[in-house]
């Protein structure tokens, strides 16, 4: 990749990793915000989980978390492969995507499990 090809993409990489920081940010302070109030409540994990079956909400907003997880991580990721573990640029971009692949696939997964009705 040229140098400024290269530029374009680390601004490119940078940005999304801000984003996805705000994000993340936003989705953590909800899910902590969430937990205690349900603990505060009373409720025990099996009430939790029956609250949440079939809830589009809880699924949206627990979908986005996990898709802002994967794009954050990976970038972070590859740039920790490349300093650190002395990968080439290329080495660390794979590696990064085949983490952010298993991310978004356990993550939703762990999504709809606990949203599906009898799960």
């Amino acid at each position: 990749m040229s140098g400024a090809h290269e530029g374009v993409a680390q601004a490119r990489r940078w940005v999304w990793q801000r984003i996805s920081a705000m994000v993340l940010a936003l989705c953590v302070v909800v899910h902590l915000v969430l937990m205690i109030v349900a603990v505060r409540g009373g409720l025990s994990a099996a009430e939790i989980l029956s609250r949440t079956q079939g809830s589009v909400a809880f699924a949206a907003f627990y979908a986005l978390f996990v898709v802002a997880c994967a794009v954050h991580v990976p970038i972070g990721l590859a740039t920790i492969a490349r300093e650190w573990g002395r990968l080439g640029e290329r080495a660390a971009r794979w590696l990064s995507r085949g983490f952010a692949l298993v991310l978004l696939l356990l993550g939703l997964r762990a999504v709809l499990a606990v949203v599906s009705p009898g799960a």
